[in-house]
């Protein structure tokens, strides 16, 4: 067995009914140009006959003694973990972002591994879809790219790559004699460790002093207490609505080298103008800047399971017209968040952010302090492969993450690069937030905004 790190059991903690704690991702593809009719249901025979025998997508969440752990679940049936559907017709893009936007508001069984695939087809121009989703337990943002990653290929002519969630044989289960060592292991292991724990506090509290005694005379600071009250942030149903569009990143790019900034730079700017323009349209556009939490990623190896992940806050200055001068607050604030974590560790950074960020764990952990509001939205920007990707022969022609709303954070935009394409996907609570959608028009408008401004 092994056990969950705290901020893994943290995705536990938090789950409810109007509140589920998984990621997903929606991958669109091509039919191979020389495939029969029936290749298709080929593939899913394979995929019916192919059981889960890797980690983390044969483990199952068991509790002992208050500590969440994975043990591999030995009654694995592929049944409860992936399904076959056909989209109505006509088979639009509307059509299928409809089926997501449902399937996503659905909970996870916890009696099984945290998991599901669906495969989709009904699509016009001879195309199927995928969409999958994972417990925030079992992978991060990074961690999910990388796995979705390995299920590909950038040579078409490979066609017996297996499922997902069988690349991988592990060895031969263990006993329950060598589980219950497994166990004392990990608990010897945890006293073990506090040593060097403890190494990590004096850089993490000077960084803490530092920060209290700066953060009064730098207007580029931002502080979990700034953030306004604003439609972003109300309770939340069930209910999901998902969007998606792809951006050309070359454009963006260009944009990052006219304005002297960074490709995350721009892609704030782009997410400030859209939420300023749909909070405009309905009169909820708040005085004081909204701000943005952006995680970035602590992983240093190529593992693709458990969560590494840090934050910045970003002042997206949606209280200032002017696209340029926004632009330059968002990049100093970004900036500022990222010179105080230079030189730590990623164990120093998680301590410092945690101890900086405590009140606004407490408050989206335990539901207090309704009035006051740590940041208005999730936008993670998680890098992905730049060259074109296959599977079993099928052109992967857009790959688009699909994330987690939560209760005071009605809306997360998450990106994702891919080849020649920036991809977004909006997931947001459908009754919350009207029409979300006209999002997606206003990250176009700000792209044109910016153009202009910089003579393109």
């Amino acid at each position: 067995m092994k056990p969950l790190s705290p901020t893994d059991q943290s995705f536990l903690w938090l789950e409810k009914r109007q509140q589920p704690m998984h990621v997903g991702g929606l991958q669109l593809l091509k039919f191979p140009e020389d495939a029969p009719r029936n290749w298709l249901y080929h593939e899913i025979a394979k995929f019916r006959e192919t059981p889960a025998n890797r980690p983390p997508f044969n483990q199952r969440i068991v509790t002992r003694l208050g500590q969440a752990f994975w043990e591999e679940d030995e009654h694995f049936d592929i049944e409860n973990h992936f399904f076959h559907t056909a989209l109505p017709r006509p088979g639009r893009i509307r059509e299928l972002l409809a089926y997501v936007s449902k399937m996503h508001g659905t909970l996870l069984d916890r009696a099984y591994p945290l998991w599901e695939f669906h495969l989709i087809e009904g699509l016009k121009g001879k195309q199927f879809a995928v969409y999958t989703k994972m417990h925030h337990a079992m992978v991060d943002g990074v961690a999910a790219m990388q796995l979705a990653r390995k299920a590909l290929s950038e040579d078409p002519s490979v066609t017996d790559t297996p499922p997902l969630w069988a690349m991988n044989v592990p060895g031969k289960p263990k006993r329950k004699r060598e589980q219950a060592q497994d166990f004392l292991g990990n608990a010897m292991g945890f006293v073990q460790t506090v040593g060097s724990e403890v190494k990590t506090v004096a850089p993490v509290m000077l960084e803490v002093a530092r920060t209290i005694r700066d953060k009064a005379g730098n207007p580029d600071f931002v502080s979990i207490f700034q953030a306004p009250r604003c439609i972003l942030n109300q309770r939340i149903t069930g209910s999901r609505r998902f969007a998606a569009q792809s951006y050309s990143f070359e454009r963006i790019k260009a944009i990052a080298k006219a304005y002297r900034a960074t490709i995350n730079d721009i892609v704030l700017a782009m997410c400030s103008h859209a939420l300023r323009r749909y909070l405009l349209d309905l009169n909820e556009l708040p005085d004081a800047p909204l701000i943005a939490m952006v995680p970035m990623s602590l992983r240093q190896d190529e593992s693709s399971s458990g969560n590494q992940v840090g934050v910045l806050l970003a002042n997206l200055a949606t209280h200032i017209e002017d696209p340029a001068k926004r632009l330059d607050v968002i990049r100093r604030s970004i900036q500022d968040g990222k010179r105080r974590i230079e030189g730590m560790s990623p164990k120093e950074t998680f301590y410092y952010q945690s101890l900086m960020n405590a009140p606004a764990g407490l408050k989206v952990a335990l539901g207090i302090l309704p009035e006051y509001q740590a940041f208005n939205v999730v936008i993670s920007n998680v890098p992905g492969p730049r060259k074109p990707l296959y599977w079993n022969g099928a052109e992967l022609m857009g790959m688009y993450p699909v994330s987690i709303p939560m209760d005071g954070m009605a809306l997360n935009i998450t990106l994702t690069s891919y080849c020649d394409k920036m991809e977004v996907g909006l997931t947001a609570c459908r009754r919350t937030l009207p029409s979300m959608q006209r999002l997606l028009k206003y990250f176009e408008d700000s792209l044109v905004e910016l153009e202009t401004g910089a003579d393109m």
